[in-house]
């Protein structure tokens, strides 16, 4: 056996990991996570089956929605074996597949919500604007092009996750890969990171342009409703906010994470601190399958119109927007 797997493998045995708090407590919590996302994310996609995909940011929204989807649809893979429900070879399917995928719709969604704050943002420097980048053509393409690259990225680590899995291997999922397996893991992890942080910044700069515009905009109406003020306000910065709650901590943790996991240096004690924080951190960057649906919500005016529970409210809410023609195409489409 290669010696840099061999190395994982003890590191493995010398440093068995405390699994208490993720065996009872996460299960747990993902499983009121899942259920939640289940029910948002279906009614998203009856509510999205009856939008046609007329604009770039209705496209953008329903790919969006897949990504949700289909991360939904890891977590019970992850549930069961993590509470050890599951016999232990879920574990290796979890390290070798489930959990690939559910990483890979992670940075999907995440390139996805820059789009949309680029989508917002055009919507202000050229609201009637004609611009190859503001057709439905365009963001289809831009969709597809994203779930090629990310899977492209994703897929050697599910190759080359290929030794041995047993009881005891699988604990770690390091354990299960290859040398070239460990280096790709660590590429992998700086191009997310690349990716995530990339994406962060455009977006605060984007919404610093739209959060000047909507200012801008209430001052010459010279509206008093303070009340409409921060509902507007809540709507602008609703995406920074999921980007924030959800990804900022995981991205903060992830790092330190990964480099003890492919290297026999770190302290047995700091990789079991720097596991708890990733498990924690990682379960706020799955609430984002709850947290987008609010998205939608805040954002889609044609989703809200579509919303069972809103189609009583629908002239209310007109009404109440029509004060600002300018910000209604900045915020709601």
């Amino acid at each position: 056996m290669n010696g840099t797997v061999v190395k994982a493998l003890n590191v493995s045995e010398r440093c068995p990991r405390d699994t208490r708090m993720v065996q009872l407590v996460f299960p747990a919590l993902y499983t009121g996570i899942f259920l939640t996302g289940i029910t948002l994310n279906t009614l998203a996609l009856w509510v999205f089956t009856h939008i046609p995909s007329s604009s770039t940011f209705i496209v953008y929204l329903k790919s969006t929605l897949v990504a949700d989807l289909i991360m939904t649809l890891t977590l019970p893979f992850k549930i069961l074996s993590d509470s050890h429900l599951g016999p232990w070879q879920l574990r290796a399917f979890v390290c070798r597949f489930s959990a690939v995928v559910f990483y890979e719709t992670m940075y999907v969604g995440i390139m996805l919500l820059g789009f949309i704050a680029f989508d917002r943002f055009l919507k202000i420097i050229r609201p009637f604007g004609k611009f190859v980048v503001q057709k439905p053509a365009f963001a289809k393409t831009v969709s597809v092009l994203i779930w090629l690259l990310l899977f492209l990225i994703s897929l050697p680590n599910m190759i080359l996750s290929n030794r041995e899995a047993t009881p005891s291997s699988v604990k770690k999922c390091a354990s299960l890969k290859s040398p070239l397996g460990l280096k790709w893991h660590q590429v992998v992890n700086y191009i997310s990171q690349f990716i995530f942080w990339t994406v962060f910044a455009l977006m605060l700069l984007f919404y610093v342009v739209i959060a000047k515009k909507v200012y801008n905009s209430f001052r010459k109406s010279k509206s008093k409703d303070s009340r409409s003020n921060k509902k507007l306000e809540g709507k602008v910065f609703v995406v920074v906010a999921v980007f924030f709650v959800c990804f900022v901590p995981f991205h903060f943790a992830r790092v330190p994470y990964t480099q003890s996991q492919t290297n026999n240096k770190t302290d047995c004690r700091l990789q079991n601190q720097l596991f708890i924080a990733k498990e924690s951190t990682l379960f706020l960057a799955a609430t984002n399958i709850c947290m987008d649906p609010l998205i939608y919500i805040f954002l889609c005016k044609k989703f809200i119109e579509r919303l069972p529970c809103m189609k009583g409210r629908k002239f209310v809410t007109s009404s109440q927007e029509n004060h600002s023609n300018q910000t209604d195409n900045i915020i709601l489409k």
